[in-house]
């Protein structure tokens, strides 16, 4: 009679020992220790970008506001940019005056230049023909001792002389045609290209004071006021790209080996639309434990792994923040 008790306790443990493999993973995720079948948790992760100018300034126009969404290319902010401006405008001036020294460069010299150097051409090639006449006369009246040896050798040498005269006036005509020494053209056009990099940079410098959205986005802050001093490198506006939003989840220990790059997932979330699918862009190689309990074999589905997915479905805008499930992972396709 005695033994009845023993017999009843022994029973049940058996029982429930039996029911454990039915019942047991049920049991344990009712008190939060068991596996959950039912979804991955997670949440919607915003990767803002924030717009900042390189140098200080003052906030001139600020033609956005928080929560507003804005198409690539719209304006957002203005600092002062007067000083800007008037760099560009040095810049465009000495980039003129380089390309214009390297064109005359390749022209040889002006055409008035070059008549005035034909006309004095043919005024000595007009003396050099009145000379050989003389030297002409001058010979024949030698020969009939009509003259000195001396006027003789006074014609010969005008006559020398003018026709240097002509062939150097000939020499000039051809070099004025002549466009630099390669050697100095190369270094004028060496300087077309330098003042060309000063005007890019002085006009980027200018569209950084004035930046426009680089993507359609939603504009998630604001930082400075219109009138206000930002100071260079502050964050102006703060926006969120529809494309840099992501999933961020958790997957058991025993189904992160099903979790791979580039594979695809389906999620919900409230208020969502049926059927959002996102990529997997990342999978932690580190565990983590959530909650933090005493590592054991029956507490394994606590340890868990990040991983994160990229939406792939348009049109659904999701607030950072936002809860997600994430449909289980099961064998991989």
């Amino acid at each position: 009679m005695k033994r009845a008790p023993f017999v009843v306790i022994a029973a049940l443990v058996a029982a429930a020992l039996a029911s454990y493999g039915i019942w047991g993973d049920r049991v344990l995720s009712l008190v939060g220790l068991g596996p959950d079948t039912s979804g991955y948790l997670g949440y919607v992760e915003g990767e803002t970008s924030l717009i900042a100018p390189p140098v200080a300034g003052r906030l001139l126009e600020r033609p956005v506001d928080r929560g507003q969404r804005v198409k690539k290319g719209d304006r957002l902010f203005v600092i002062d940019p007067v000083t800007a401006k008037a760099e560009v405008a040095r810049a465009e001036a000495s980039l003129a005056e380089t390309k214009a020294r390297y064109d005359n460069m390749l022209t040889g010299k002006r055409q008035e230049e070059q008549d005035v150097i034909r006309g004095q051409r043919r005024e000595v090639e007009a003396s050099l023909a009145l000379a050989e006449a003389e030297l002409k006369r001058q010979a024949q009246l030698v020969e009939r001792g009509y003259t000195t040896r001396q006027n003789y050798d006074q014609a010969d040498a005008q006559v020398r002389q003018l026709r240097s005269r002509a062939a150097s006036l000939a020499a000039q005509e051809k070099v004025g045609d002549l466009a630099a020494r390669p050697d100095e053209i190369e270094a004028a056009k060496a300087m077309v290209g330098q003042s060309q990099a000063n005007l890019d940079q002085a006009r980027k410098k200018l569209d950084d004071l004035m930046p426009v959205a680089p993507e359609d986005a939603l504009v998630e802050n604001t930082f400075f006021n219109v009138g206000e001093w930002v100071p260079a490198g502050s964050p102006v506006v703060s926006l969120l790209p529809d494309f840099r939003v992501k999933l961020r989840f958790f997957v058991p220990e025993e189904d992160v080996a099903q979790a791979r790059t580039g594979r695809e997932v389906g999620f919900t979330c409230d208020s969502c639309p049926t059927g959002l699918k996102a990529t997997i862009i990342y999978v932690s190689p580190r565990a983590e434990y959530t909650p933090p309990v005493i590592y054991s074999q029956s507490a394994r589905t606590k340890l868990v792994f990040l991983v994160e997915a990229r939406p792939t479905t348009r049109g659904t805008p999701l607030p950072p923040g936002l809860p997600v499930v994430v449909e289980p992972l099961g064998p991989a396709p």
